[in-house]
This record gives structure tokens, C-alpha cells and sequence, in this order.
């Protein structure tokens, strides 16, 4: 009889193989094999304290390296509970596979205990849904999910494993498959000639710069494009940082709820250059809503199609090799107008303000100013979904690639807390700062566990209002009132000392940004509260909705 492996050792070699370093999960009965075949690989599982959050790991871990995270789920409920965090990943573009237990194939064709169709019930929310029918399939299986995972446009995958294939036994001779690269391909000269012919012919270009640039390690093109041409660049939300917030010709982030000043760069722009940018990130209405203006679409797959986004050109291909093509075929050079410094002028005089409100609660400009003096310029900030989340990517500067991560494809609540686990875990070199409120913070707090017991030194900064800021301020907005939104919260402080972290309440404004720095330079899980005053809220939005110009 031929030698034998177990066929939870060759999963673990197949992960292995593709460079994994970390599984995020919680084990159950029926995937126990596989989780202890992990003990003997260098591979680090992770075990978390709800399978959302493990999900949310493995999302922010991939959207820092490019490189496909791993979470881990049982059947069943266990398998459910993965899904927003799979979901999240798809619609933020981010490489994920999501492996989780089934029930045997002896019975999975009939009703029986724990039975949920799981490959159907992933499919729509991620790239390719499929179980493994043998053991022997296991290699090709987990090679086509993280080739399909990371290659552009990347998102989640999923793979269901059932009980009797993970205890099969598999001949020794079975190997994983060696990992082949996809490499990005050269734009088309045909397509360059044609941007460059509309460029030829513009008045007042505008450069928005997405994820997809991020992904794609094109900062450095970004900016040599914009030095070379002279031309404006704003960002995405998700794309904050690819384009430094210092430079000179840059405009800030659109994304906001209302008109803000950067909207006023587009406004006059008659030629769009969109480098790395997906309609979900930010809805194109919102910076071209007559679909007047001509569109040149910088990325590695199609554009989407849009009422409000009439590509004029398409330009498939690497992007950094794109951006150096065409600014190569363009002979004349444009001047960043006096609109775009004003942009650039009043959101700093905006932020210096703020960083000199002493009021208490703190108002969210004093919030994000601290941040910024506490930060390094390459430190993460995570920012969650709600009124934080609108405060900081509109706010706060950014000058390298993924240094301000939010959720803005799904736009989840409570992926900032066990995402800041997995961004330390992917960049132990760098500060990690968790800024979420109150509301957020409690659906994913259990994590503050994890990190304790994994000896993960994170910071989470808790903007607390005892309210869903952000459905309040729309509320407000648009019916003048607001109900259904409040809550109570429990003693931060003592919250977070009952998991082990260290806790903190700020009780003046003055005592915020010291309160940052010392958390951020211990060794130590670290928890802040800061009382948040969101009556500035509908002052921003009253405020933006006078403007008529940026001056």
C-alpha cells in the first residue's frame, strides 16, 4: 500500500504554499483536523472571539499586503457569521479566502442536522463559491481561490470543505500546486494616443484617484503624472494617501454627505482622469452629475457602466505604466488653478481651528487634529463606519498609501476594532490606531480579548455620544428630527481593564492628545473614551450648504 497523508495536512500545505501567515477563526467539531494540523506549521492561527471579526481580519490583513487573508469558520452558523466581513471584502476590492467546515457528502444530498446550502448562500458575495467534492482536489482548489482572490478586480472566495473529505486519508505523493503570478499588462498605445488626444484638447482636467491606484503601487506615478502635467488630484476615501495630502496639487478627498470644497475642483473640470477608481467607492453623480464631462478610465479591468461615468477612454493595463505612457504623449502642461490652492487652503485652516477648540466633549475637529499630531506620517488609523468615519477621511491628511483605512464599498460597522489586530499583525512596524464610536465599538469589543491574549498592542480611541451619530445627523438633516438612536454605554475604562487592556476616559480637551501619544508608545492593549460633541455635525453640513464657490 502506497504511503498515505492526511488530508487536513495537505490543506495546511496547499496555505502554506501560497504564502499564508496567519488563519483567523474559531474552530468547531467538524473542522478540528484542520485546525490541528495547523500546530505543526509555521502558519500563526489566530483565534477570535466571533467569526465577523475574523472575517474583518483577514480583510484588512489582505487590503495592506495585497495578499489574500485567511478565515476560518465550522458549518453552519459558524459559516454565516463569516459573511459580512466576506461581503465587506468584495465590495472594498480586497482578497480574501474564507474556508469553513460542511457536512459530510454522506449527507449532505438529504435534510440532516446543521445542513444550510453554504456555497450558495456565499456566491453572491464573492468572486467564486464552491465546495470540495474529493480530497484530492484540495491543491487545485485552494490555488484557484487565492488566484482568483487576488487577481484584479480582487475580492473574497470561499471554499467549503465537508467533514468526511477533511479526515480522508490521500496519497503522499499529492502536492501542493506552485503559485503562478499574474502580471499586470501593458496599456494599449492605441488607447494611450487617444487620452492624450482628449487631453490635448481640455480646458481644466482633474485627476480622482481610487483604491485601485493603491492596489496597484502607483503613488509614485501618480505624482510624477501630476508634476509633469500640472494637474489637480483629489481621492476617493478608500483611496486616501495614494496621493500625498502635502503636495502642492493636491485637492483632498471627496466622499462627504454634502458639496464640500473638494466637489468644487470637479465642478469646473470638463476632462475626468479617474486612476484606480470603482463606482462603489463614491457615487460618480456626485462629481459629474450633468455626465458631461469627458472620462478617462486608468485601470487594470473595464470600467463599470454608469449614467453618471461615459468613459471617453479606457485605458486597461498596469496603471503606473499607463500614468508614464500618457504623460510621456502629452506635449503641453496645465496649471492647478487658484480654486484648487483655496481647496487646499481651507481644509488646513479648517483642521488648524479645530486643534485649537477647547470645548468639552470635544468637538470632532479637535478629535482629528489630535490624531494627526499623535500619528506618524506612515502610522494606520482605522476608522469605522458612522459620524467618525465622515469626520476623518474628510479631515484627516494622509500622506502614504493605506495609512487611514474606512469601509466604503459595504461601508460595515465594526470592522475597525479586529481589523486594527490584523493591520499590527501585517505591519508590526507601524502604530495602529482603531477610531470608532460608541455604536461600532460594541458590536465587534470582544476582540479587545483577542489582541490582549495574542499580545497584539493596539489603540482604539472610542468617540463616544451614547448615540448612532451618523443616523442621527442624517435624521436631523432630512426630517429635522431624530429618533430611535440613542443608548447607554457601559464605564469604558472598566470595560477595558475586565479584558486585560488598559483604559483611559479624556476629561478635558487639553488632555486628549498626551492620553493618544502614551497609548501609542505602550507595549500594551490600550482603550481611550473621549466624549464627542456632534452638535458640530449639522453645523459642518449648514455651513457647506451655503457655499456657492470655494472662498
Amino acid at each position: 500500500m502506497s504511503a498515505q497523508q492526511d488530508a487536513a495536512r495537505l490543506l495546511v500545505r496547499s496555505l502554506e504554499a501560497e504564502g499564508v501567515e496567519y488563519v483567523f477563526g474559531i474552530p468547531g467539531e467538524e473542522n478540528i483536523h484542520f485546525v490541528h494540523a495547523l500546530n505543526d506549521s509555521p502558519i500563526r492561527y489566530v483565534l477570535v472571539r466571533h467569526e465577523q471579526a475574523a472575517a474583518f481580519m483577514a480583510e484588512i490583513y489582505g487590503r495592506l499586503t495585497g495578499r489574500a487573508g485567511v478565515a476560518s469558520a465550522t458549518l453552519g452558523p459558524g459559516a454565516i457569521n463569516l459573511q459580512l466581513g466576506v461581503a465587506d471584502a468584495t465590495t472594498n476590492s480586497t482578497p480574501v479566502v474564507a474556508i469553513s467546515a460542511q457536512v459530510g457528502l454522506d449527507r449532505i444530498y438529504k435534510e440532516s442536522h446543521q445542513i444550510v446550502d453554504l456555497v450558495s448562500l456565499f456566491r453572491p458575495i464573492t468572486k467564486w463559491s464552491e465546495l470540495a467534492p474529493t480530497a484530492e482536489a484540495l491543491p487545485e482548489m485552494v490555488r484557484k481561490a487565492f488566484k482568483t482572490a487576488q487577481t484584479e478586480r480582487p475580492g473574497a472566495v470561499y471554499l467549503a470543505i465537508p467533514e468526511d473529505v477533511e479526515t480522508a486519508k490521500v496519497p503522499a505523493s499529492l502536492a501542493p500546486l506552485p503559485v503562478n503570478v499574474v502580471r499586470p499588462q501593458e496599456p494599449s498605445p492605441a488607447q494611450i494616443d487617444r487620452a492624450a488626444r482628449v487631453l490635448a484638447e481640455a480646458r481644466r482636467p482633474v485627476v480622482l484617484a481610487g483604491h485601485g491606484a493603491t492596489r496597484a503601487g502607483a503613488s509614485a506615478a501618480l505624482i510624477s503624472f501630476s508634476e509633469r502635467l500640472g494637474l489637480p488630484v483629489a481621492t476617493t476615501f478608500n483611496g486616501k494617501g495614494v496621493f500625498p495630502d502635502d503636495h502642492r496639487n493636491a485637492l483632498g478627498a471627496v466622499g462627504f454627505m454634502r458639496h464640500d470644497y473638494v466637489n468644487f475642483g470637479f465642478d469646473e473640470a470638463d476632462v475626468l482622469i479617474a486612476v484606480g477608481y470603482e463606482p462603489q467607492e463614491f457615487d460618480p453623480a456626485k462629481v459629474n452629475p450633468d455626465a458631461d464631462k469627458k472620462i478617462i478610465h486608468i485601470h487594470q479591468f473595464p470600467a463599470e457602466v454608469d449614467e453618471h461615468y461615459p468613459v471617453e477612454v479606457g485605458v486597461q493595463g498596469d496603471v503606473s505604466r499607463s500614468l508614464h505612457a500618457l504623460a510621456d504623449r502629452v506635449d503641453r502642461r496645465f496649471h492647478v488653478n487658484g480654486t484648487g490652492r483655496k481647496i487646499s487652503r481651507m481644509l488646513r485652516d479648517e483642521l488648524s481651528e479645530g486643534a485649537t477648540d477647547d470645548g468639552y466633549p470635544l468637538a470632532p475637529r479637535r478629535i482629528v487634529a489630535d490624531i494627526r499630531a499623535a500619528m506618524g506620517r506612515d502610522d494606520i488609523v482605522l476608522a469605522d463606519t458612522g459620524a467618525v468615519k465622515m469626520w476623518m477621511a474628510r479631515m484627516y491628511p494622509t500622506y502614504e498609501p493605506n495609512t487611514l483605512l474606512v469601509s466604503n464599498g459595504l461601508s460595515s460597522m465594526g470592522f475597525a476594532v479586529p481589523g486594527a489586530v490584523a493591520a499590527k499583525l501585517a505591519r508590526p512596524d507601524r502604530r495602529v490606531l482603531a477610531a470608532t464610536g460608541d455604536g461600532a465599538f460594541l458590536m465587534n469589543s470582544q476582540e479587545l480579548e483577542t489582541a490582549v491574549r495574542e499580545n497584539i498592542p493596539i489603540t482604539v480611541l472610542i468617540w463616544d455620544d451614547s448615540a448612532y451619530g451618523l443616523i442621527e445627523w442624517k435624521m436631523d438633516l432630512d426630517l429635522g428630527e431624530s429618533s430611535h438612536t440613542r443608548f447607554g454605554n457601559p464605564d469604558f475604562v472598566k470595560y477595558a481593564e475586565s479584558f486585560g487592556a488598559r483604559g483611559h476616559r479624556v476629561e478635558s480637551a487639553d488632555e486628549l492628545l498626551p492620553t493618544l501619544r502614551r497609548a501609542l508608545e505602550e507595549d500594551a492593549v490600550s482603550v481611550i473614551a473621549v466624549p464627542a460633541d456632534y452638535s458640530h455635525n449639522l453645523e459642518l453640513t449648514d455651513k457647506l450648504g451655503e457655499l456657492t464657490g470655494p472662498f
